[in-house]
């Protein structure tokens, strides 16, 4: 198995990423003039939206999603969570780097390259990026009905993503892979953003330091969107077992996939991630680190593929 060396921490956003300058505030008000209602000077004087406030982050999002990537409507219950689209887009254009090495340098786009998020959620944040950005075809996975069935109804309501996203409820709650991908089934990649607590306590810690820190105040209860339902944020084990666990399910669906990856949170977690991935015999394994603003996080990617059985991926399905 090849490992990369430690990955070096950087802050700023992928070249490729629309949301690289401050935000346009006028022009995300033209485009959704609800969000001029939460948009008020900062202590610097500057015009600026109050990110500790979940309903202004919420609606700061859905502009962001329809001025640049078109996405018309786009809700969810206020209990799950809501994505910063900025960092979720670019974990998309850092997979496509990721393809662009096998296809001569070249971004593999269309709907040749298939994808499977795992844990779709109920925002469907992945999907929609990865098919406006490069047309690219997603299943969405989650073993929440709810989720499933609030983001059947975001691509159902937006034409651009009608017949590029597949929706389907994983009925195996300790299952990743089996009931979601057959055996004749081939995806280019996997994306995971996996819950990161142990337990509910270890969740709200971690939410009331987060509002916290963007706040400046000292708070003792969260707003739900910022929380998270339990099942986004908490397994058993936390974020370690969870990719020890998808780890380990990967080897049975080895032929099945090119690249297999997940968002790693804490680098603290990556000594004992490579260990497991040495124990399933991965090929090739990346670690790509990933930055916005103060918070930084990695993907680690990994393939059971040798080198001929990648040139010879992406030859068949790529060329």
């Amino acid at each position: 198995m090849a490992t990369s060396k430690k990955p070096q921490e950087k802050s700023r956003l992928h070249p490729r990423n629309k949301n690289r300058e401050r935000y346009d505030l006028n022009a995300l008000i033209t485009t959704n003039p609800e969000l001029k209602a939460f948009v008020k000077p900062n202590k610097h004087r500057d015009d600026s939206v109050d990110f500790a406030n979940p309903k202004a982050v919420k609606i700061l999002n859905k502009a962001l999603l329809n001025h640049y990537y078109g996405i018309a409507y786009w809700d969810f219950p206020d209990s799950n969570l809501c994505p910063p689209i900025p960092g979720r887009a670019d974990y998309i254009h850092y997979l496509a780097d990721l393809l662009c090495e096998h296809n001569f340098g070249r971004n593999p786009k269309g709907s040749k390259i298939k994808c499977l998020d795992v844990g779709v959620g109920a925002n469907c944040i992945y999907p929609i990026l990865g098919a406006t950005a490069y047309n690219w075809n997603f299943i969405g996975s989650d073993i929440d009905p709810q989720s499933i069935t609030n983001a059947e109804e975001i691509v159902k309501a937006n034409p651009s993503l009608v017949g590029k996203i597949e929706c389907k409820l994983q009925k195996d709650s300790k299952a990743m892979f089996r009931g979601i991908i057959g055996s004749k089934d081939v995806v280019d990649l996997t994306l995971c953003n996996p819950p990161f607590h142990e337990s509910e306590e270890a969740a709200q810690k971690g939410s009331l330091r987060k509002v916290q820190n963007l706040s400046g105040k000292k708070i003792k209860t969260v707003a739900l969107n910022f929380s998270g339902v339990s099942k986004e944020l908490i397994y058993e084990g936390g974020e370690i077992k969870f990719i020890s666990n998808m780890v380990l399910q990967s080897k049975t669906f080895a032929n099945n996939c090119f690249w297999f990856t997940t968002l790693v949170s804490k680098q603290s977690n990556l000594k004992a991630i490579y260990k497991v991935l040495d124990q399933v015999g991965a090929f090739e394994v990346k670690t790509i680190p990933m930055g916005t603003g103060n918070k930084v996080t990695r993907i680690v990617a990994w393939t059971f593929l040798t080198k001929d059985k990648q040139n010879e991926w992406s030859k068949s399905r790529w060329k």
